[in-house]
């Protein structure tokens, strides 16, 4: 069990963290010692966020680049230097089938869930690198491979996700910074809850922000690039097994032939 204080001194900086899984995330990292700021595009809730936290709220659209480049200077000026990121933003549609779908509504949920990652992570690189270190965190979802998502612009955003994030890690190795792709789970949501029923193989609320605080910590650096989900990956077995899961080439998606 990790301490209460591990990651006294960083600072993060959690989007989406008015609600749902982003809160969760920026109350454990709150818990176990960094100084968090919480990102969304509802001021309400990202304050009550930071309220609880004694942390600090953004209001900000992460599909924009400059609202993204004002977020992280801000937090920055005000917090310090950045050490983590853990870009976890996300919306879906409500899709009955792509072809009747609106095509702006359609390509908002990419404009969300992937270009807003990379803004996030184009913004927040260039300090890390020339401090020589941070952690990057990419919330995506186990609908980019799971079978039977009823969402092509949900399932298609999250799948790029997965792959940003384990090229951008290559790119990023000669740095020291690590990033991460993971999937929460099925957590009950304001998203999730009108899609799935109380019978749905509901994950815990907590995992996914147990399984970012262990990022935060550096205990999974080895794992760099690697897909992380939060129900089905137990911290201290990756954390063991982490030499063979690299030299096997596990926790990624493929196409296996």
């Amino acid at each position: 069990m990790t301490s209460e204080a591990e990651l006294a001194g960083q600072v993060a900086l959690v989007t989406g963290g008015g609600r749902g899984i982003g809160r969760g995330i920026a109350l454990e990292l709150a818990r176990a010692g960094a100084r968090v700021a919480a990102a969304a595009r509802t001021r309400e809730q990202v304050e009550a966020t930071a309220a609880e936290i004694g942390g600090m709220a953004i209001e900000a659209d992460v599909s924009d680049k400059t609202a993204v480049e004002r977020m992280v200077t801000g937090v920055e000026e005000e917090l310090g230097p950045l050490d983590l990121l853990v870009a976890n933003a996300g919306i879906a549609l409500d899709e009955k089938s792509a072809w009747e779908s609106d095509p702006a509504d359609w390509w908002h949920v990419f404009e969300v869930n992937m270009l807003g990652v990379y803004l996030c992570c184009r913004a927040v690189i260039p300090g890390m690198i020339a401090r020589g270190g941070g952690r990057i965190v990419n919330v995506a979802s186990g609908a980019a491979y799971l079978p039977g998502s009823t969402s092509t612009a949900y399932s298609a955003s999250k799948a790029a996700v997965h792959r940003f994030s384990e090229t951008l890690a290559g790119q990023l190795e000669p740095h020291g910074i690590p990033v991460f792709s993971i999937s929460p789970g099925l957590v009950r949501t304001d998203m999730t809850s009108e899609s799935f029923g109380d019978d749905a193989p509901w994950t815990p609320p907590e995992l996914a922000p147990r399984l970012v605080r262990a990022l935060a910590s550096g205990r999974l650096d080895a794992l760099a690039g690697r897909y992380l989900h939060a129900e089905h990956d137990d911290i201290d077995d990756v954390e063991q097994r982490a030499s063979e899961i690299v030299a096997q080439d596990l926790n990624a998606i493929r196409l296996r032939r």
